[in-house]
């Protein structure tokens, strides 16, 4: 660091355990000038059992434009600075990408401190395949955004992960099996780290049945990891002219026909079509 300028720390907190906390981020957080918190409530209890008395200043993502500019100024004034969301790393749905590009466009070290991260840990443990996936963040509030939004990943071929709110996991479930195969394998990590840990892999189906029948599989903060598509045959991919296609079949034809005459005309499996087509018809009834 040099004499003129600060750094900026982006710093990882345990997501449930506080003994998931590293050395170096204790060392960090009790030497910088001031800390930067989603939520000063939420770290009170983690900062007092590892004695973190430094200043706090409040990060959200309602102020967070505003004071990453201040921020901004205290950095170059020397200022050094650690960044933390509520729980685990940030900026991975959580507030701080508007002061980490500030200070990177304006040449301030930004310096990560890692650690825990929900995202990571369940997919550690989740007995999928991990050397591809893609994050998606939380999904869309509105069925039938959400069935739209699995309608578009209906092919994926790697491993994809969201997060979900207790509130509405069961929903955003009964709108995945709109779309996808009963069959398909997903998995659920419930409460990561902490006294409820639950970590589930099933088919949708049984999933599904299990959040439903359980109250406390609505509990709490979850990932959902779920298993990408294995093309068979070269015959599952869908492109527009085929989807185009299906379409126009089903203004004139029951579903099970309209999948059955599109299998013959395009070459994709009768079963993809059919899964499709539900969603169509069902993102269509929704709007």
């Amino acid at each position: 660091m040099s004499d003129q300028t600060g750094r900026l720390y982006v710093v990882a907190t345990p997501i449930g355990n506080l003994a998931d906390f590293s050395f170096r981020a204790v060392e960090v957080l009790k030497t910088v000038d001031l800390i930067a918190v989603e939520d000063t409530r939420h770290v009170l209890h983690l900062f007092q059992h590892y004695n973190i008395n430094n200043k706090m200043v409040s990060l959200h993502q309602h102020n967070e434009d505003r004071v990453s500019v201040d921020l901004l100024n205290k950095l170059q004034q020397g200022v050094s600075i650690a960044l933390v969301s509520d729980a685990g790393t940030p900026l991975l749905s959580d507030p701080g990408m508007p002061l980490v590009r500030l200070a990177k466009n304006a040449g301030i070290d930004v310096v990560p401190i890692p650690g825990a991260c929900a995202l990571i840990a369940a997919l550690s443990v989740s007995g999928l395949p991990v050397s591809r996936f893609t994050f998606e963040g939380f999904l869309p509030r509105t069925s039938s955004a959400r069935v739209a939004f699995f309608t578009d990943r209906l092919n994926n071929p790697a491993t994809w992960v969201f997060y979900e709110s207790s509130h509405r996991i069961l929903a955003s479930l009964q709108d995945m099996a709109k779309v996808f195969p009963l069959d398909h394998q997903i998995v659920i990590a419930r409460e990561m780290t902490k006294m409820h840990e639950t970590i589930i892999k099933s088919s949708l189906e049984e999933m599904l049945e299990k959040v439903a029948q359980d109250e406390n599989m609505r509990k709490g903060e979850f990932v959902v990891i779920v298993d990408g598509f294995v093309s068979q045959k070269g015959h599952d991919e869908i492109n527009d002219e085929q989807l185009k296609v299906l379409k126009i079949l089903l203004q004139e034809c029951s579903i099970k026909t309209a999948a059955s005459l599109a299998a013959e005309i395009t070459g994709v499996r009768k079963k993809v079509l059919y899964q499709l087509a539900l969603s169509l018809v069902g993102q269509a009834e929704s709007d």
